[in-house]
């Protein structure tokens, strides 16, 4: 029975937009003029449309032009997209072939499949079911499952997580499986071709015929134990009529092994001079190909981890206050209006609005700077974020799934999902080169078979396993990783980590470089920067004095100041006296000496006048600073400015970036005073500030769309949405875990310099990579014609599948050696 048969007769859908009975009766008439509708029927209560296909076989093709019409009078057929997690992909083939099986789905409007974080969003009509979307990919032979949203209570897919780490494991116990049995296959039959000692010593020891029988039982292993994954798909996906890499795999190996046991088993079938064994070629293909796919299983496991730490931030669960009494509550049971007790330390749970108490929220998560901020009654605060020293109650204003955080997570897993422009250049070539390559085999059997001459059915089978040999895919599988492989080490010497092969290949055409201010330009952290002195007076003794009224309050200013006077090593003294004057600044008694710090205004109450320091106050304003006055005994002493610094490697790295023609943009939380003054310091060509995630995000777009390709360098919790949004994410090093997971590349160093220093490597790799592609497949389109036979009307040339392995092996020798001339790789800075 076809499935398409199996499905039902009616569809029901959403319709928005309707008041009244003739809004009914106007959709129910552009629904019955759609060509395939045999009925039409909307209830205006539920606001559903059902409809009864004349050929139910032709939902897929009838529903869009069904929602075409109820637009066209209209009305809207609201949509959603849904998360599958897709187990199952291996390459591009695999890829289209899920999107094309969700496409075909009732009510689905697209479908995008991501091979590396493995999950498809699917655009689907409400009321769709999800269920026939897993049926769907089910049958393509895949599994699917829908990834649970963020803030919804339940774990962010530890399923597919653990099953990620089992295949990695899979996968690695299989490598090793294989290249222990392989290993002796190889030197047994390629160590008497390189080696012609050996090769006697074989003969006068094993024997040759021995030797035959040992390769064929090792090989048999490979092909029975670690290489069966590779026809359990290979040959499925051809019997389709869908050819992947498997594919080929299964059938270079077979076609080897095949003709290696008819010529150790019954070498009176071949022709004379045709008696050879190809074990190796079989054994070795399968151990160099599991090696390329375990290293793209390793790299792909690390894609979900950023989701996985962000969740962390949630808190379990709270404290609410509800029929007077206050109750521990698992935070999915935490509603809007709850009133939540926080104590210090404590991460807040929800989002909301202080109605009791006082204290500072570290918020460097969501605004990305590091000095934590007050909250007093009527504050907002926010889901994810530290409390710290002082306690509070507040009431919920957003849970669950309308959380900031929770929008931070949604936003960095749509970055994460969405269709990358550059697919992997192997598989999309595999696309047409395997059911080429096969095409090409089977052509050689059939013209040998009917003009070759005697034995023709002998020399067809010769020639059509020496095409499949040459054309095996290990320097094809090689090209890449390889390249990858070695262009990471030599990033990683140079303090760049590069956490995702896409990384290089984008890096190269970067054309803008987007940067976060706090601890990417600076050192994200408030010091004490500049303490003018009035005449006559000595820098210790008034920082003493001034950081021994700081040390009683809790602000980060204050800290700064307090840390700076320590680390010059001066004693603090005691204080009496100490009091808080709102708004304008601090005062206490120092060994006698009567203290007061404040702003301008507090020293114009006092009686004082700064415009001592007016030249200095407008060096300091220039540079963003804010100035702070501390006055003793009633005589204004000094200036204070405290800042977050820039790095002293800032300036050079952005140097390089405009010497390799890029341009420079910083996104920042900070207020647009501070970020300007900062940007021309350091000749930053564009400032966008006092921007939150989304704004980054959106601002990142908007900077891609402009220019181009963009690398954007962020280090905080609130740069994961516009890292997963840029071509290219590049954390620094000494940010948090969250910024490096969500991003493709890391700066070790914690600085700049690295990121001209990726850029100079990625144009590096990728050319070695182009070169290791370029002769990966330039020997098969020279040999495959060989190969097959083409110069024998001329010479009586045959390459025999012992030279085509050869050709094979030389091939994957050439593109190992290629790619490690990155070694050699110098870095500009």
């Amino acid at each position: 029975m076809n499935a398409a048969n199996r499905l039902p007769a009616h569809f029901d859908f959403t319709v928005e937009g309707m008041t009244c009975a003739s809004c009914v009766g106007r959709v129910e008439r552009a629904l019955k003029k759609v060509p395939g509708v045999q009925e039409a029927v909307v209830n205006l209560a539920t606001e559903k449309a059902s409809l009864q296909l004349d050929d139910p076989a032709q939902a897929a093709a009838i529903l869009p032009l069904a929602v075409a019409a109820i637009e066209k009078a209209g009305y809207a057929v609201p949509q959603q997209t849904v998360d599958l997690q897709v187990g199952g992909m291996t390459c591009a083939s695999c890829v289209g072939r899920v999107e094309r099986a969700l496409k075909k789905v009732p009510g689905v409007q697209g479908a995008s499949v991501n091979l590396a974080t493995e999950r498809a969003a699917v655009q689907v009509n409400d009321g769709t079911d999800v269920g026939a979307l897993i049926a769907a990919v089910a049958k393509a032979g895949y599994e699917a499952s829908v990834v649970p949203q963020a803030g919804s209570g339940k774990a962010v897919d530890d399923a597919a997580a653990e099953r990620q780490a089992q295949e990695r494991a899979s996968l690695q116990r299989a490598l090793i499986f294989a290249a222990v049995f392989a290993l002796p296959v190889f030197l047994l039959e390629m160590g008497g071709h390189m080696v012609p000692a050996f090769h006697h010593w074989v003969s006068h020891t094993i024997g040759t015929q021995n030797s035959w029988y040992l390769q064929f039982a090792l090989t048999a292993v490979v092909l029975c134990g670690p290489g069966r994954r590779f026809f359990e798909k290979g040959i499925p996906a051809l019997l389709r009529g869908a050819p992947d890499m498997n594919s080929l795999v299964a059938v270079g190996t077979s076609a080897a092994f095949a003709y290696s046991v008819v010529a150790t088993f019954v070498p009176q079938w071949l022709p004379a001079g045709t008696v050879n064994v190809y074990y190796e070629a079989a054994a070795v293909i399968v151990a160099l190909i599991l090696l390329g796919r375990f290293m793209e299983a390793r790299a792909k496991g690390n894609t979900s981890e950023a989701i996985r730490r962000l969740v962390q931030l949630q808190a379990k669960t709270a404290r609410v206050r509800r029929d007077g009494a206050v109750l521990e509550l698992d935070i999915a049971q935490v509603h809007a209006g709850d009133v939540i007790e926080v104590r210090p330390g404590e991460r807040i749970p929800v989002d909301g609005e202080v109605v009791e108490g006082q204290s500072f929220v570290d918020e460097s998560m969501i605004s990305g700077e590091p000095v934590p901020v007050e909250k007093t009654v009527g504050a907002e605060v926010v889901g994810g974020t530290v409390n710290q020293n002082g306690a509070l109650v507040f009431r919920a204003t957003k849970v669950g799934a309308d959380t900031l955080l929770a929008q931070i997570i949604r936003m960095v897993e749509q970055a994460q999902g969405s269709k990358l422009p550059i697919q992997a250049l192997v598989d999309k070539i595999t696309m047409w080169f395997v059911p080429a390559v096969m095409a090409a085999a089977l052509l050689t059997f059939a013209v040998w078979l009917v003009w070759g001459p005697a034995p023709a059915l002998s020399f067809a089978l010769v020639n059509a396993v020496a095409v499949l040999i040459i054309a095996c895919p290990c320097a094809m599988g090689l090209a890449t990783p390889t390249s990858i492989m070695v262009g990471t080490g030599r990033a990683a010497q140079m303090g760049v980590l590069l956490r995702k092969g896409e990384a290089l290949q984008q890096l190269k055409d970067a054309k803008v470089v987007a940067v976060d201010k706090t601890g990417t330009l600076t050192k994200g952290r408030p010091e004490l920067t500049d303490l003018v002195l009035s005449d006559g007076l000595q820098r210790s003794q008034v920082l003493a004095q001034v950081a021994a009224v700081e040390d009683r309050s809790e602000h980060p200013i204050a800290r700064a100041i307090v840390d700076a006077a320590r680390a010059e090593g001066l004693q603090i003294p005691a204080i009496s006296g100490f009091e808080s004057v709102t708004g304008f600044g601090v005062r206490a008694v120092v060994d006698g000496h009567r203290v007061e710090i404040g702003a301008d205004r507090f020293m114009r109450e006092l009686g004082l006048g700064v415009d001592g320091f007016a030249a200095e106050a407008l060096r300091l304003g220039g540079e963003g600073k804010t100035p702070l006055y501390a006055a003793i005994d009633g005589r204004l002493v000094a200036m204070i400015a405290v800042a977050d610094p820039i790095k002293p490697t800032t300036r050079p790295a952005i140097e390089a970036l405009h010497a390799l023609g890029l341009k420079v943009a910083m996104i920042t939380g900070d207020n647009r005073h501070t970020a300007e003054a900062i940007a021309r310091q350091l000749g930053i060509d564009e400032v966008v500030a006092e921007v939150l995630p989304g704004g980054k995000v959106e601002t990142v777009q908007r900077l891609k769309a402009e220019h181009g390709t963009l690398a954007y360098v962020g280090d905080g919790i609130n740069d994961a949405p516009a890292l997963a949004e840029a071509d290219v994410g590049i954390a620094i090093g000494t940010g948090t875990d969250i910024a490096i997971e969500a991003a493709d590349v890391v700066l070790m160093s914690g600085d700049l310099s690295g990121v001209p220093n990726a850029i100079a490597l990625s144009k590096a790799t990728m050319k070695n990579i182009g070169e290791n592609l370029f002769w990966a497949f330039a020997y098969n389109v020279a040999l495959i014609p060989v190969a097959a036979g083409l110069l024998y009307p001329f010479n009586g040339t045959l390459l025999s599948p012992v030279f085509a392995a050869g050709a094979m092996a030389l091939s994957s020798v050439f593109v190992l050696s290629n790619a490690l001339r990155l070694k050699r790789f110098k870095a500009p800075l």
